[in-house]
């Protein structure tokens, strides 16, 4: 788990919004300080260990999946991701 994972599942968690945002890579590096590459690259590999999820899989649209946020609730230490096998 990086830094960059970290504001990626943080942005998609959208705590104090009314409820957890669909966005797309580009969208994602818009609203945070990394670039467009590397949150593309992120989101893969969080994809692979089922952290995010497709929400619109034709538009390239990630959503946080339950494991995600177990994560970010503390309920899954970063030892215990693995990649899963879709």
């Amino acid at each position: 788990m990086t830094p960059v994972d970290r504001d990626i599942l943080e942005l998609l968690h959208n705590d104090g919004g009314l409820r957890e945002l669909v966005l797309s890579p580009r969208i994602i590096a818009e609203n945070i300080d990394w670039s467009r590459q590397t949150v593309r690259e992120h989101v893969m590999t969080l994809r692979e260990h089922g952290l995010v999820e497709y929400y619109d899989k034709t538009g390239g649209i990630y959503q946080l999946s339950d494991r995600g946020r177990s994560y970010l609730e503390g309920e899954l230490d970063a030892d215990d991701l693995e990649a899963t096998n879709e």
